[in-house]
């Protein structure tokens, strides 16, 4: 089953919730909305699902024109961030109770409850009831239910969200694998890069209610088509500056200067905004072309095994994320290192015309 979003579009109390939607899911596909908090995902999956309808526009099922089809008439499983279950029924009964609707066969039931149990690391709770539950085994309650169903269209609004880091790693590699073996569109809608990339599959950016980028997730993630598209796919956000592109070299602010690299050789002569991940960003030179930096330190976060690190000077700020810990006091004087081959650049509309290629840069004069 394909699932097709023609030139939709919903309006609510005079906002755009959803502007102008272009997109088609693929039979067999896992699909990640990636957009901040009210960028419209929920909003898209709802109108996905037949919970609302368009203003305009048209839904499509392989084709064929759904718009005005009821929820009901419709086989989708929708799962949300705040789990819902039957309280007076066991999580055994709450598992089964939309294979005993659709009249499945004893055997059957039995067959894929414990299946789905299993997946979601519930089995020794099936005879409990929800009350009885913590908050994240009542949220695999919730999944197995939508998983058990046969859906054609299963849609994910942040499912994850209450869940322990460990389960969450665990469940997003098991939810790639059972889909894989099903012809059904999945559609998981999240705030958060970095599960993104770990999902795979195909990612659309939201922003605003609208679609600005929908590709293979690694093709999104090394092209974004624009500096929103940067921005929303990075976590921490992406590192702009200002700076500019002459005969010679690249400029920042007058305050850097480095010759062009063979790649940054094919750009116009002009002013440009220029992007690079906090992950890139070192404290040492990784190559012999790194462009150094003299900063001052504004904050040293410590999170975890990594530290993200802000830096200023009278220019710019940026952001390094860096494995380990690292104390620095603010206001310390410090030398970052910036590889000129990571530079994404952006012209002066915010769209990308250059992305980093996934090889060592090298001056422009060298053969």
């Amino acid at each position: 089953m394909s699932l097709t979003l023609d030139n939709v579009s919903r309006v609510v109390d005079g906002v755009a919730h959803v502007a102008d939607a272009n997109i088609t899911f693929e039979a067999g596909s896992f699909n990640v909305l990636l957009g901040r908090t009210l960028a419209g995902k929920t909003s898209l999956m709802r109108l996905m699902a037949g919970l609302d309808k368009p203003d305009q526009g048209r839904v499509l099922v392989d084709g064929r024109d759904v718009t005005e089809q009821t929820v009901q008439k419709r086989n989708i499983s929708m799962i949300y961030q705040q789990f819902i279950n039957y309280p007076n029924l066991t999580v055994w009964d709450n598992i089964a109770s939309p294979l005993k609707l659709a009249k499945v066969s004893s055997d059957e039931i039995n067959r894929r409850v414990r299946e789905t149990a299993a997946m979601l690391r519930i089995e020794p709770l099936l005879k409990r009831y929800p009350l009885e539950l913590s908050g994240g085994q009542q949220q695999r309650t919730a999944m197995a239910r939508a998983l058990v169903k046969d859906a054609t269209l299963i849609l994910f609004d942040e499912p994850l969200v209450n869940l322990d880091y460990k389960l969450r790693e665990e469940l997003r590699a098991e939810l790639r694998e059972l889909f894989k073996a099903r012809n059904c569109v999945a559609v998981y809608a999240t705030t958060e890069p970095n599960e993104a990339l770990a999902l795979g599959g195909v990612t659309t950016l939201l922003h605003e209610g609208r679609i600005i980028q929908s590709g293979p997730v690694m093709d999104v993630y090394r092209k974004p088509t624009n500096v929103v598209a940067a921005e929303l796919f990075s976590e921490p956000p992406i590192n702009f500056m200002p700076g500019r592109v002459t005969e010679t070299d690249v400029t920042f602010d007058e305050y850097a200067h480095h010759p062009l690299t063979r790649e940054l050789s094919q750009l116009q002569p002009d002013d440009y905004t220029f992007g690079i991940r906090p992950s890139h960003i070192s404290l040492v030179p990784q190559n012999d072309d790194d462009l150094e930096l003299a900063m001052t330190v504004e904050l040293a976060e410590i999170s975890g095994s990594e530290t993200f690190m802000h830096v200023k000077n009278e220019h710019f700020e940026l952001v390094l994320q860096l494995m380990g810990v690292h104390e620095y006091h603010t206001e310390t004087p410090i030398k970052i290192y910036l590889p000129i081959g990571k530079l994404f650049v952006f012209d002066k509309a915010g769209e990308l015309i250059h992305a980093p290629a996934h090889v060592r840069s090298v001056p422009a004069n060298e053969e």
